[in-house]
């Protein structure tokens, strides 16, 4: 599908631009290993990221911003309990900061250098502003603006996070590229008129089997990492 240039790149960051998966699979056997020895880290990650869906999903339209950070804390106690780990308080508070620390795939942040000197590059995550600042901080993600799901008390794929990328870039919809590894997200995009790109991320999951890593005609580029959307868009 011929694509015509787009002024600006939207990304992802959980799972798009990082891979937590791995990332909170060692946090998690790190601080508590020794009370848990031999337990399944990976589907504990699993666990914690539905269980973060699902709160995030039921907030109400309108009301009192709930904070992604807030969310991860409050559903790590339920899973940590359910699996007799007796954690203390400074060190759950600890783990669940690891969100916040999440590294980039190894394509990243080369994808995103070249893709730089051409397009203007910003965030579009669910995650808090702080978090975003800190992992791009963490894994030197060469951003040149960073948009977040709190800046207009919404998560994606609510139309109002994207309109408030939209805004703040200046730039009408057709000019911006929405990437993710997340169909649910560049199709909510490519209703509002975004261009789109699908990035496959098989191991988000840990597992292939948990993801969906398979491209489809309905967006305007499918790429196997970073650096294949740097290729396809002449970078």
């Amino acid at each position: 599908m011929t694509v015509l240039s787009p002024k600006a790149l939207l990304f992802d960051v959980q799972g798009t631009a990082t891979d937590f998966h791995s990332t909170i699979r060692r946090a998690a056997a790190a601080a508590a290993e020794d009370l848990a020895p031999g337990q399944d880290w990976g589907g504990f990650v699993d666990e914690w990221r539905a269980a973060y869906f699902a709160e995030t999903s039921q907030q109400p339209e309108h009301g009192p911003w709930v904070s992604v950070a807030s969310v991860y804390r409050k559903t790590l106690d339920p899973l940590l309990d359910a699996r007799d780990i007796a954690l203390a308080t400074a060190e759950r508070d600890e783990l669940a900061r690891a969100w916040s620390r999440l590294d980039p795939w190894p394509d990243t942040v080369p994808g995103l250098r070249r893709l730089r000197n051409r397009f203007t590059l910003a965030t579009l995550s669910n995650a808090d502003v702080s978090a975003v600042v800190e992992i791009s901080r963490h894994g030197d993600l060469p951003w040149h603006a960073i948009f977040a799901a709190e800046m207009v008390g919404a998560f994606k794929p609510d139309p109002r996070t994207y309109g408030l990328a939209a805004r703040y870039l200046g730039l009408a919809p057709a000019e911006i590229m929405m990437v993710a590894a997340h169909k649910y997200d560049i199709r909510a995009a490519k209703e509002l008129g975004f261009r789109t790109a699908f990035v496959a991320r098989p191991l988000e999951y840990g597992d292939p089997a948990l993801g969906d890593a398979e491209f489809s005609d309905e967006f305007d580029i499918n790429a196997v990492d970073f650096l294949d959307l740097a290729d396809q868009l002449g970078c």
